[in-house]
């Protein structure tokens, strides 16, 4: 092995509009790489530091859908069950239409949730969503979910691929099949059997939290946020299951190495079994909705059950079949490789910065590669 062009490369991402950044990759439950660059700090005065947090942003959808294919596993819930079944608010749906909505002729199931194929939108500032609001500034995540159901469709649920709040609602399923608060089943079910002692939906720590920036391509240069919060955070009960999550490099790639080993965490905790893994990662778009998600230029990736997954080799650099993962709206990177019993998890914190999804993070996975096979 040999990480040199690796370590090289993180070095100059602070040259490249990434104030700060942290890379770690295991394989097989033993650290292979760690490498940060930059500073933690908007002053660029502190280095980053191996503790500090992250808003994980989108990346929480591994969180969310991991929990959700437990269920499945335990035979709580099945992925085509129809989401009324757990949120009766969704019962009745209706889809945009020319004179405006139509009921919807199709039942949106679980694994159009999973899919992002339920024909949901992302739009945080919806009437529905403003409206829960009004009536409770601190509205939960069930109240809000099931304010969102009143919103009427893009298309048919199952027919078409649009990125969108369907993993919040996951979580207010996972909720009601479980029993349990969201953050208190991710708390039980993966948190404290895998050891990650940082997770969580609020700062708790404010000076271990790394300083957020938004990236402004008319001028070529990032400025810090004034808000270190995050906007997908509705409310101050809200949990989001699509962009909710903070926590430190460390607990999330030991998160990714466990679902990398088969489901099994490096002390023996098992999270997922490895079939339902398999099942996590299998494509689940057919050619319209696959169209729709090329756009997002992830190549060589089709969508899966809330995950992206790699689908083709001759696109997109080296790799294996059915590695899979996700990123985050400020630049945060999973990737899972089973086959290889090989993950990492690369945090960064700024916004509107396109660049990280399309060479950063493609980058990243061709030099993890190169020098995990290096001789």
């Amino acid at each position: 092995m040999d990480f040199t062009k690796l370590s090289a490369y993180v070095d100059a991402l602070p040259s490249l509009n990434v104030p700060g950044c942290d890379l770690m990759v295991f394989q097989d439950h033993r650290l292979l790489f760690r490498r940060s660059a930059g500073s933690r700090d908007a002053e660029g005065r502190q280095p980053v530091r191996e503790d500090d947090t992250y808003w994980l942003y989108s990346a929480t959808k591994l969180f969310t859908t991991c929990a959700a294919m437990q269920l499945v596993e335990k035979g709580k819930i099945h992925l085509d069950d129809p989401v009324s079944g757990y949120l009766p608010a969704y019962a009745r749906m209706t889809v945009k239409a020319e004179n405006g909505a139509r009921p919807a002729r199709r039942m949106m199931t679980l694994r159009h949730l999973m899919s992002m194929q339920s024909g949901m939108t992302y739009d945080l500032e919806s009437t529905a969503i403003r409206a829960a609001l009004k009536a409770c500034p601190e509205a939960d995540t069930r109240a809000l979910t099931d304010a969102m159901a009143s919103e009427p469709l893009e298309f048919e649920p199952g027919t078409d691929f649009l990125y969108s709040l369907s993993h919040d609602v996951l979580a207010a399923v996972i909720e009601e099949a479980s029993g349990e608060k969201f953050s208190a089943y991710l708390k039980k079910h993966i948190f404290d059997p895998l050891g990650l002692e940082t997770m969580g939906f609020a700062i708790r720590d404010p000076g271990r939290q790394s300083a957020q920036y938004f990236f402004h391509p008319e001028e070529g240069r990032v400025i810090p946020f004034s808000n270190a919060e995050n906007r997908f955070r509705l409310s101050p009960r809200y949990e989001s299951g699509g962009a909710g999550l903070l926590g430190d490099v460390r607990d999330y790639a030991l998160f990714a190495d466990a679902l990398a080993c088969g489901g099994e965490g490096k002390d023996g905790s098992r999270v997922l079994s490895p079939e339902m893994i398999q099942l996590w990662r299998a494509n689940q778009l057919e050619a319209k909705a696959r169209r729709s998600f090329d756009g997002w230029n992830r190549k060589g990736y089709s969508y899966a059950l809330g995950v992206r997954t790699r689908v083709d080799l001759s696109l997109g650099g080296p790799g294996s079949i059915g590695e899979f993962g996700w990123d985050g709206a400020a630049g945060a990177w999973t990737m899972v490789d089973p086959a290889r019993r090989l993950s990492a998890f690369f945090a960064m914190h700024v916004h509107n910065f396109n660049y990280a999804y399309d060479v950063i993070h493609p980058t990243l996975r061709q030099l993890i590669y190169e020098g995990a096979d290096a001789k």
